[in-house]
């Protein structure tokens, strides 16, 4: 009798675990994070703080294009993800992913823009001439405020500057650290990453340049996520404090998190529509 019991509470957890396999219940979170140089090893008690707070396994990716987060949000291979004002704006209008939460200095960002520590170059008009380096053609700090930060100044990259783009913010960093370039725009929490972490040498590189502030870096939901789950995202976020949580906000290069929402971006789609750029 008691083997008998046992068979049939062995097939009734086959059975419940078949079914959650099913409904995918057990399905990993995939959550999608800026290309900031970070490695999976970094990155690991991010993701477990997330699988604890979310009750399932979590996968954190950080693809090579900022165009590329965005695909993998709208035909759902990712659940979550970390867009910057430019990719948000376009993926909400194309996808409609739902905005949850950003860093608080999300609100008021910076771009800084980069050369040799032994340049000749101190301010934006020095640029006239120079080698310089955007970084993801998609991306709002390396691209796009660049962009405007340069207009604004009375330069016009097509004519008065020979750039190329990187690809990300690290390679930008690296590009102007060697000598590839002169100059590079670079997101300022990256830089500042990139430097305070020893993988780029901060004796080598300066900023010269700071942009005016604006609103960027947005944590997202896919359209078809359940609104639980965002829930408990958002709150996953939320929750984490300095002094507490250094090891996660490390990883995200945050100090707290505050809710987000969509009126914040007008500023950034009327420069986006001026640029040509949404």
């Amino acid at each position: 009798m008691l083997l008998r019991t046992r068979t049939v509470a062995a097939l009734v957890a086959i059975c419940t675990l078949a079914s959650a396999s099913l409904d995918g219940t057990d399905k990993a979170i995939t959550v999608g994070l800026v290309m900031d140089g970070a490695t999976k090893a970094e990155r690991q008690p991010l993701r477990a703080y997330l699988a604890e707070a979310m009750g399932r396994p979590v996968t954190i990716a950080s693809p090579d294009t900022f165009n590329e987060t965005v695909a993998e949000l709208g035909d759902g291979h990712y659940d979550f993800a970390c867009l910057g004002a430019l990719m948000y704006i376009r993926a909400h209008a194309k996808y409609g992913v739902i905005p949850l939460v950003q860093r608080a200095t999300d609100l008021h960002y910076h771009t800084v823009f980069i050369t040799g520590a032994h340049s000749s170059i101190y301010s934006l008009s020095d640029l006239k001439g120079k080698q310089f380096a955007f970084g993801d053609v998609d991306s709002t700090s390396g691209h796009m405020m660049a962009s405007q930060e340069l207009k604004q100044a009375g330069i016009n990259p097509d004519t008065d500057l020979t750039f190329r783009y990187s690809g990300s913010h690290p390679a930008t960093a690296a590009m102007v650290e060697t000598g590839v370039v002169d100059a590079g725009a670079i997101d300022e929490t990256v830089f500042n990453y990139l430097t305070r972490g020893g993988k780029i040498d901060g004796n080598r590189v300066r900023v010269f340049y700071q942009s005016k502030p604006y609103v960027d870096y947005v944590f997202v939901a896919g359209k078809d996520v359940p609104k639980a789950e965002r829930e408990r995202f958002a709150h996953a976020l939320l929750a984490l404090k300095e002094g507490k949580d250094d090891a996660i906000l490390k990883v995200l290069r945050a100090k707290r998190f505050v809710v987000a929402n969509d009126q914040e971006y007008a500023q950034i789609r009327q420069i986006a529509h001026e640029l040509k750029m949404f």
